[in-house]
């Protein structure tokens, strides 16, 4: 037993590599939940087989641990614990959400695979780890390249997910995938070189379709990376290269100056080329709404970050920062746990301490790469140049994006690898006291069962999660039955099923589902939000779907309004700029006024609450066109046009293309039939929402009634192909037309 333990032992360490490949298919979250599952699963694996092998008196490489360099790793792990214990909240730091997959215990599977190879492996285990990442590599990247040239013909490919103009692959979004391919293009490059004939010929085709992976997933962080990369090696060539190489190199850095060149000086006409890598990268500009979000974000973040710069505030607990300075007018993402610069996410999280360990990991690995670069082998030199420009790589694109499992892994084995070329020691056995091998294998036995709360139950979650939302239209009550069994599992699904029920239940439920059915979905969203709410005090999402959901109880379900206006409370408190909360505050008083008869003094003083309260937040974001056009609204209910048209000038003059807004001011100005107005508002509307078809056919009408007969003509015949029939609902409209 022991021997096959032994042997079987090495292959599970291919396990992270390996999930990246892995496509699954009928959960609801098939990309990032099962990815994450495995490789933790198979990390508290790993570490029972290897408790079994040393107490049975294995022997291992444990002297490369004496090497101070090994040490890092470690440090920031044990950093990152300190600083969750006494962060925000510690549970969700160490388990994170289904969404996300990262956390301490992701950190700390991915950190175990580092030690677990560096004390295993020797270099022929180095060898085939690096051929299996760049095999594993290479087919991620063929599926993905299938998956984009599939979009592109507009051909269905069996067992390949829907493509778009950025693919995510096996790894289901852009960022990951080519934050992988970026780093596996070197390490594929590496492995050639131990291969011979029509192998090597594969593998070359396997790092160009890497390449074109990252094409494909248009990710404009890691495509600046391998820009960056590419620079340095011709310029390192061009220095120390011999022969042709140091005048290919010249000759290439020449080229390469006087494309980017071409590139800034027609860069306004590239940005509107219909090729997602070439105008997502001439696109980027200060003025990029992209790019500004990115910049306030940046900004904001370390100021926060700076109030706690010793600990920060905990793994997984960024949204908490990002929520205190959320702004609708300068940021387009509305609920953010992550900066999009993993240097920050790591000072956010684990303070200056912790964003110092992370970059002596990167400086050290340089520092690795560079005295292989400068070494006597020809073989150890290409070794080196290749580590550094991973480092390049890595290093410039986490700038831009942040880091996930597989990349972080895949950096720390390279590491790890970096060590074990260095390292001539022989393994040895830990001086204790060899055990039985039926008492090694029991202990090994006891720490497997691990496995069962780490993934096996967080997957029966996620499925009865996924069960749920197939039925939750056609059979509520069979929908709540699956959310109940997964919730009483009493994983960290909980704060997930929070986020996922509230979408269903506001979203369809409360509009498609009626009399008991309704009732039921929304106990269930209510009483799991509030048991969130309770438990994560600090979760202004929470908050805010917890008062949304209220705000939309059944009749005959009872409102404490004191309760929700605590609700509401808390959620303005944790994010003060949020839109959301401050219309159910002032729902609240609409809802009264709609009670009381038009024109009622009772009426009015409810609709002047109401329009009070919004004002307070137009106040507190003054470049918000949404509730000024909202209050404008609530004063034509109201009767009053002129204060309604002065604060429907305000929302126009601070207007930024914005679809809830755009619904909101198209519907002012269709009321006061100001048709040029509604024309623009709609407009907007319909590129938020392509395919509401309903809205199009407006636009068409606003169109005609505008002046612009021969475009509202397009849009219907557009709508004859697209939604027939519709057109044909007001033929008094299509009479005028043909007129």
């Amino acid at each position: 037993m022991m021997k096959a333990l032994e042997r079987a032992y090495p292959y599970l360490l291919f396990a992270p590599v390996v999930s990246a490949a892995l496509f699954f298919d009928g959960l609801l979250y098939p990309y990032l939940a099962p990815k994450t599952l495995l490789i933790r699963g198979v990390f508290i694996l790993s570490l029972a087989a290897l408790v079994a092998l040393v107490l049975s008196g294995r022997a291992f490489y444990f002297d490369r641990l004496r090497n101070p360099l090994s040490w890092i790793p470690g440090l920031l792990l044990l950093w990152a614990y300190i600083c969750s214990l006494f962060g925000i909240d510690f549970y969700h730091s160490f388990w994170s959400i289904f969404d996300r997959g990262d956390g301490l215990l992701t950190l700390t599977a991915v950190v175990g695979f580092f030690y677990f190879t560096l004390i295993s492996a020797d270099e022929a285990f180095v060898r085939r780890l690096l051929g299996v990442i760049a095999w594993i590599a290479s087919l991620v990247a063929l599926f993905s390249v299938l998956q984009w040239v599939s979009w592109a013909i507009g051909i269905d490919i069996p067992l390949l997910p829907a493509g778009g103009e950025r693919v995510g692959g096996t790894l289901g979004n852009p960022t990951f995938l080519a934050s992988f391919m970026g780093m596996s293009f070197f390490v594929t490059l590496l492995v050639v070189q131990w291969h011979s004939g029509k192998w090597r010929k594969i593998l070359y085709s396997g790092a160009a379709l890497q390449v074109v992976a990252v094409l494909a997933s248009a990710t404009r962080g890691t495509l600046l990376a391998m820009i960056v990369a590419g620079f340095a090696a011709l310029l390192y060539q061009a220095w120390r290269g011999r022969g042709t190489y140091r005048s290919y190199a010249r000759g290439g850095l020449v080229s390469l100056l006087v494309v980017a060149g071409l590139f800034v000086v027609f860069r306004a006409q590239l940005a509107h080329v219909p090729f997602e890598p070439i105008s997502r990268l001439a696109s980027i500009s200060l003025r990029d709404t992209t790019v500004e979000s990115r910049l306030f974000i940046w900004q904001n973040v370390v100021g926060e970050a700076l109030n706690s710069p010793v600990f920060g505030v905990g793994a997984e607990h960024i949204q908490v920062v990002f929520n205190r300075f959320y702004d609708p007018t300068q940021i387009i993402e509305e609920w953010f746990d992550r900066t999009h610069n993993a240097f920050l996410d790591y000072l956010v999280q684990y303070g200056v301490p912790g964003l110092l360990l992370y970059l002596a990991l990167i400086g050290v690995f340089v520092r690795e790469a560079l005295r292989l670069i400068f070494a006597v082998n020809a073989e150890d030199a290409y070794r080196g140049e290749l580590f550094f420009l991973v480092a390049i790589v890595y290093a410039v694109q986490n700038f831009f994006v942040f880091d996930t499992a597989i990349t972080l892994w895949l950096f720390l084995i390279l590491f790890a690898s970096l060590l074990i070329w260095r390292s001539a020691t022989a393994p040895s056995i830990l001086p204790i006291r060899k055990l039985p091998q039926w008492l090694a294998l029991g202990a090994a036995a006891l720490l497997a069962l691990l496995v069962i709360p780490v993934s096996l139950m967080p997957l029966r979650a996620n499925m009865l999660l996924a069960e749920a939302y197939l039925y939750q239209l056609y059979d509520a009550r069979r929908s709540v039955e699956r959310i109940e069994r997964g919730w009483k599992l009493g994983t960290y699904a909980d704060i997930e099923y929070g986020y996922q029920l509230y979408e269903w239940y506001t979203e369809r439920q409360a509009v498609q589902l009626e009399g008991e059915a309704r009732v039921l979905a929304y106990r269930a969203a209510r009483d799991i939000l509030k048991a969130n709410y309770e438990k994560y005090p600090y979760d202004a999402r929470t908050a805010v779907y917890f008062a949304h959901v209220l705000d939309m109880g059944p009749a005959g379900e009872a409102l404490e309004e004191e309760y929700l206006r605590d609700v509401i409370g808390r959620a303005i408190e944790l994010s003060p700029k949020r839109i959301q909360p401050r219309y159910l505050l002032s729902n609240l008083s609409i809802r009264k006024g709609d009670s009381e008869p038009r024109g009622s003094a009772r009426r009015i003083v409810y609709y002047d609450q109401a329009i009070r309260e919004l004002e307070e937040y137009s106040l507190l974001v003054p470049k918000f066109a949404e509730p000024r056009y909202v209050i404008a609204t609530l004063y034509q209910v109201l009767g009053e046009r002129t204060l309604a048209a002065r604060w429907a000038a305000e929302g126009l003059e601070v207007y930024k293309p914005d679809l809830n807004t755009a619904k909101r001011a198209s519907r002012y100005y269709v009321t006061i039939e100001d048709w040029e107005n509604a024309r623009h508002f709609l407009k907007d509307y319909v590129a938020g929402e392509p395919e509401n078809y309903p809205v199009l056919y407006d636009l068409a009408k606003a169109e005609y009634l505008a002046g612009n007969p021969e475009r509202a003509r397009e849009i219907v015949a557009t709508l004859g192909q697209k939604a027939p029939g519709l057109a044909e609902t007001d033929p008094d409209f299509l009479r005028a037309l043909e007129e």
